[in-house]
C-alpha cells in the first residue's frame, strides 16, 4: 500500500473550498479559502483532511511516521489548475499563418482563403491515430509542466466523421496513457468542410443526422459545442445541432460572440449551455441572459491577444454576476499555448480580474464549466489529490511575477508527476 502523502507548514493554501453549490459568482470569486500555515493529508490518491499543521498534527498524531512529509514553509499551495476549452488533439502546425496576421491578414481572411481550421483540417484527417497521439502528449506533457491537471478536449478538426471519431478515440486512448484526466467535446460544428461550401444547411444537417448518432452510441463525447459566428454556422444552425446533440445527452458549449456578435450568448442561455466561449464582442444584454441563467462565461484572453483583438470585458461580467472561467484555448490557429499561468496573469492585465478571481477563474470555475466540481477544482476532503505546490508565496505574488511558470510540483491523484 501507498504510504499517506503530508504536505505540511503550507505558506497560504488556498482550498477554494465552498459551501454553495454549482459556479462562483460576484464577491464570492474572491473568497479563496485560505489557511495560514495550512496542512493537507492525503491517501490512495484522495484527500482526506485540510487544516491548519497544528490541527492535523493531532489529528494524526500516532501515523506521521508512516507518512511521506512535504515541508511547503514559503509556498503556496493550490488545487491543481483544470483547463475547460482545448482543440489539443490535431495534425500539424500553422506558424507560417502567424506571420500573414502580422502582415495585416485577419482570421477570418485566413480561413476562407483556405487557411485556419481548413489547413488543420486537412492535416488532422491526412494524420494517423498513433501521429495524432504522438503529438498530443507532447502538449499534455507541457500542460502538465504549467499546473494543469484536468483538460477538455474537443475535436473539430475532422468535420467528416471519420476524422471526427478518430480524434475522440484518441482522446478516449490518452485517458489511459496520460496523467492528465481529459473531458471530450464533440464540435463536428467548428466549421463548414470546404467541400460543402454553399451547402451549410446540408452539412449542420449531416451533422445531426449521421454524426450524432453515431458519436452518441459509441459514447465518445459528454459535450456538443458549435462555432456560432458568421460565415461559420448561423443562430438558427447552432440552436438545430446543440438541441440535437441534448437528444444524444450531450451538454450544449457554444463557441459565441467571438468575431462579431450574433446573440449566441443569448442563444446559449436559451438551450441551456453549461458555457459560452469567447464572449469578446457580447453585449451587456447577452451578458445578463447568461448571468440570469447561470451559464459560466469561459473566457480565452490569449487568444484576444494572439489575434491582436482587444479581450472580453471579464471585469463587467462578473460584475454583472456571470459565473468566469477562464482557459488557453489551446489551439494551432489563434492560440498555440498550453500555459495556464500566463492566461491568469493576461485575465489580470487585459480583463481586469482580480489575482483571486483569475485563481477561482482557472481552478473552481473552470471544472464546473466541465462538471468536474465535484471532484476537482478545490482543495477538500474527498476530492482527488490534484496539488499544485507553487515557487512563490502567495497568491498577489503568482499574478504579480507574470510569463513565468511558478509550478514547483505537482501531483496528480496523490502521485508525483512534475517535481522542477
Amino acid at each position: 500500500m501507498k504510504r499517506p502523502l503530508w504536505i505540511k507548514h503550507i505558506n497560504q493554501l488556498a482550498t477554494l473550498k465552498t459551501s454553495q453549490l454549482g459556479p462562483r459568482t460576484k464577491a464570492s470569486m474572491s473568497d479563496l479559502g485560505i489557511i495560514k500555515d495550512g496542512s493537507i493529508w492525503i491517501e490512495d490518491g484522495l484527500i482526506q483532511a485540510v487544516g491548519t499543521t497544528d490541527q492535523l498534527e493531532q489529528l494524526y498524531r500516532s501515523n506521521q511516521h508512516n507518512a511521506d512529509i512535504i515541508d511547503a514553509t514559503d509556498h503556496l499551495v493550490t488545487p491543481g489548475l483544470v483547463d475547460p476549452h482545448t482543440h489539443i488533439v490535431y495534425g500539424g502546425s500553422r506558424e507560417k499563418e502567424f506571420e500573414l496576421r502580422l502582415n495585416g491578414a485577419s482570421y477570418m481572411d485566413i480561413m476562407n482563403a483556405g487557411g485556419g481550421i481548413h489547413a488543420t483540417t486537412k492535416m488532422t484527417r491526412e494524420a494517423t491515430e498513433e501521429d495524432l497521439i504522438e503529438q498530443t502528449i507532447k502538449r499534455l506533457d507541457s500542460f502538465l509542466e504549467h499546473g494543469v491537471t484536468t483538460i477538455e478536449a474537443k475535436s473539430g478538426y475532422g468535420l467528416n466523421l471519420e476524422t471526427e471519431r478518430k480524434q475522440l478515440n484518441v482522446i478516449k486512448k490518452l485517458q489511459q496513457l496520460h496523467p492528465i484526466d481529459l473531458v471530450p467535446t464533440f464540435m463536428g460544428a467548428h466549421a463548414v468542410p470546404v467541400e460543402y461550401k454553399g451547402k451549410e444547411d446540408h452539412y449542420a444537417n449531416l451533422i445531426i443526422n449521421e454524426m450524432l448518432p453515431i458519436i452518441g452510441y459509441e459514447n465518445l463525447a459528454e459535450f456538443i459545442d458549435v462555432f456560432c459566428e458568421k460565415d461559420v454556422f448561423t443562430v438558427e444552425q447552432s440552436k438545430n445541432i446543440l438541441e440535437a446533440g441534448k437528444r444524444f445527452n450531450l451538454i450544449p458549449k457554444i463557441h459565441a460572440d467571438e468575431i462579431v456578435c450574433l446573440g449566441g450568448a443569448e442563444l446559449a442561455a436559451e438551450v441551456g449551455a453549461i458555457s459560452a466561449e469567447h464572449l469578446l464582442k457580447t453585449t451587456e444584454q447577452g451578458m445578463k441572459a447568461l448571468a440570469l441563467t447561470g451559464t459560466i462565461g469561459c473566457l480565452l484572453p490569449a487568444t484576444a491577444l494572439y489575434l491582436r483583438e482587444e479581450a472580453a470585458n471579464g471585469r463587467k461580467m462578473i460584475d454583472e454576476g456571470v459565473a468566469v472561467a477562464i482557459s488557453t484555448d489551446c489551439n494551432p490557429g489563434s492560440s498555440p499555448t498550453t500555459s495556464m499561468p500566463l492566461v491568469m496573469n493576461l485575465a489580470c492585465l487585459t480583463m481586469k480580474l482580480t489575482p483571486a478571481e483569475a485563481l477561482t477563474a482557472a481552478t473552481y470555475n473552470a471544472a464546473c464549466a466541465i462538471k468536474r466540481e465535484h471532484i476537482v477544482g478545490s482543495i477538500e476532503k474527498g476530492k482527488q489529490a490534484d496539488i499544485l505546490l507553487w515557487d512563490v508565496k502567495n497568491y498577489q505574488e503568482l499574478q504579480y511575477r507574470f510569463g513565468v511558470n511558478h509550478v514547483k510540483t505537482v501531483w496528480k491523484k496523490g502521485i508525483k508527476v512534475v517535481n522542477r
